[in-house]
């Protein structure tokens, strides 16, 4: 482990089929006025949402509801959450869906005091809040972001066509508690979950692919990559194996947050390029990650070879007997686009609704990160983006 760094993590977890009975424990703990916010009303027909708001009313809560939060969540939408949050003088935000909602509802809660415009603020010039923010809940129901116990949140200005994310320093970001009972997963549809899916392989990937050093957080994102791989391979072909999507919903958790990026330097170009096709597309996220991904990687693979062959040992179980590196790299590779294949993932962005016409446009609104192997230019992101067609 190289560098110093400092690990916590605030959030506490609930897990597992009687997990939504923890609200009645957390509920107390925060003031009268909370703001319910969930997706497009999938709750409303599995039932979720009825159990959600009897506990909030056997807790005598004043509820406001924020309904309808996009699969990538709109600058206009937030600012309309904002106001919902105002006008309720809210004390509290629960989050009710996936990673969409949950990231929604960070940004809500460090905005609703913000005095500056938050797409600036947050979005463009990445500065922390200086304001009081309110305290998050998450019930996930669709595993893949990890948002559930991190401090990260996406949103897409639909007008300049950036999607951008950011990583809040604070902890207090993260949070306060989440509830995660994989029964709430099994009613998602077979393209969500596999979407999902790769989302959770695709973090642990740009945690992975950074630095040499002999670093722990590398082996445990090697176990965690190979229970992904075998519990997905259960789930495509079985969607309601409760181990399989219990292991998954677990995995997703520790993908991201924070744990195996400690001692690391991170790369996130992956995501970087995939949030810049989503802005253009509106494709779901861990499909835009899929058509991107190897692209990109066999253009860093040169030089990060080295870390490119553990992967294909270790992680796709390539035997190195009588191959050079560059064969036993390029063979993880294949095998991990046979898997990714297997899935049913998207393989490139024209599947996805792109066209050549938009390939400047990606490339302008793709942010250039500094923690992998290559720090690309603008050609070779254009390059990348071209072979992802």
């Amino acid at each position: 482990m190289l560098g110093n760094f400092t690990y916590c993590n605030p959030t506490k977890l609930y897990f597992g089929e009687k997990s939504l009975e923890a609200l009645n424990t957390e509920l107390p703990k925060y003031g009268q006025n909370v703001v319910l916010v969930y997706g497009g009303g999938s709750i409303k027909k599995n039932g979720i949402y009825d159990d959600v708001v009897a506990i909030l009313k056997a807790q005598g809560k004043n509820v406001a509801e924020i309904a309808g939060v996009m699969p990538n969540p709109t600058l206009t939408k937030l600012y309309e959450g904002i106001e919902i949050a105002r006008a309720h003088h809210a004390d509290f935000i629960l989050a009710v869906g996936g990673g969409s909602v949950c990231d929604y509802a960070k940004a809500v809660s460090v905005s609703v005091n913000c005095q500056d415009d938050p797409w600036e603020k947050y979005f463009v010039r990445f500065e922390e809040p200086d304001c009081e923010t309110l305290p998050v809940g998450c019930v996930l129901t669709m595993v893949g972001t990890g948002s559930e116990m991190n401090a990260g949140s996406v949103i897409t200005n639909e007008k300049t066509k950036m999607k951008i994310g950011h990583v809040f320093a604070d902890e207090k970001i993260m949070p306060r508690f989440a509830i995660l009972n994989p029964l709430y997963t099994l009613t998602l549809p077979h393209y969500q979950m596999v979407a999902g899916i790769y989302d959770i392989f695709n973090h642990i990937c740009e945690q992975y692919f950074s630095g040499e050093d002999d670093n722990t957080s590398d082996y445990i994102s090697e176990g965690l990559m190979r229970s992904l791989l075998h519990a997905s391979r259960i789930a495509n072909k079985n969607p309601n194996d409760y181990e399989a999507r219990s292991n998954i919903m677990w995995t997703a958790t520790w993908a991201l947050n924070t744990l195996v990026a400690k001692g690391k330097s991170t790369d996130w170009m992956v995501h970087m390029l995939g949030q810049a096709a989503g802005a253009y597309t509106n494709a779901t996220h861990g499909m835009t990650l899929a058509a991107v991904s190897l692209p990109y990687y066999r253009h860093i693979l040169p030089y990060g070879l080295k870390k490119f062959v553990r992967f294909a040992e270790n992680v796709w179980g390539v035997d190195p007997k009588g191959k050079n590196d560059q064969e036993i790299a390029e063979e993880g590779l294949a095998s991990m686009e046979s898997w990714m294949q297997e899935m049913g993932l998207a393989m490139n962005l024209t599947q996805l609704g792109a066209d050549a016409s938009m390939i400047e446009g990606m490339a302008k609104a793709t942010l250039i990160l500094k923690g992998g192997y290559k720090v690309l230019d603008h050609d070779e992101i254009v390059e990348i983006l071209k072979e992802s067609l």
